[in-house]
């Protein structure tokens, strides 16, 4: 087991915080879904698990610095994309979600999903999932503008999405539905925009950590901790 990852017995794990539920700072502590699995798989596979934390300002980076060995694997709520599966071998997903649309509903009632956007701007951050979807419906004419915020900007979009500064935000729906829980002016909408697969993911080739990695997820199903785990964190 120690030679499939680079420091022996120690598997460091590449993470984007915060980025609630999978990953976000309780007072000096960081806790989160992914936490929680990651640390219940090393302790399948008998590793120490370690915290990387990424502070890039735009999340495909997380791909780069797992290519260069800067950590074994990512786990950072992070779905599978073509690009992405360029980069790195995914393992069996463990949540399937999708975008939604946030908006302020006090100063824009009438949008109730991505039909009724024409003419506004639309937020996302750089390098999510949501990037292209958006990008797509500016194209079709759909919305005016989309502006990106960097991926640890998280909180000035928000907090924007409030002072009416944009009109709207696209992120999965796991992350919208718990940032905005303390925002009584803003809501989720709309949500199944799209249908996406989160997984963890290990460098290209690295077929026994994906494997150990895989037998341990699967392990985690069978007693029931993975099922209870996304319960806590992300609901049903």
């Amino acid at each position: 087991m120690e030679a499939l990852t680079i420091t022996p017995g120690l598997l460091r794990v590449g993470s984007a915080i915060p980025d609630p539920p999978f990953e976000l700072m309780r007072g000096e502590e960081v806790v989160g879904l992914d936490i929680d699995l990651m640390k219940a798989i090393c302790g399948e596979l008998g590793l120490v698990w370690q915290l990387c934390r990424y502070v890039g300002a735009d999340f495909e980076g997380i791909f780069d610095g797992l290519e260069r060995g800067a950590w074994d694997c990512v786990a950072s709520g992070a779905t599978i994309t073509p690009g992405r599966d360029a980069k790195a071998d995914f393992c069996t997903p463990y949540l399937v979600s999708g975008q939604s649309l946030v908006c302020n509903i006090e100063r824009t009632p009438q949008i109730r999903s991505i039909r009724d956007l024409k003419g506004k701007v639309i937020a996302v951050q750089r390098g999510n999932t949501s990037e292209p979807v958006v990008e797509r419906l500016k194209a079709e004419g759909a919305v005016a503008d989309v502006r990106l915020y960097p991926y640890d900007g998280i909180v000035a979009m928000l907090d924007d999405l409030e002072a009416g500064r944009i009109a709207a935000i696209m992120k999965i729906a796991p992350v919208m539905h718990w940032l905005t829980r303390d925002r009584p002016l803003l809501r989720v909408v709309e949500e199944g925009i799209t249908a996406e697969k989160i997984a963890i993911s290990v460098r290209r080739g690295n077929y026994g950590l994906r494997q150990a990695i895989e037998r341990a997820q699967q392990n985690l199903v069978a007693n029931g901790t993975l099922a209870r785990l996304t319960s806590t964190w992300a609901g049903s």
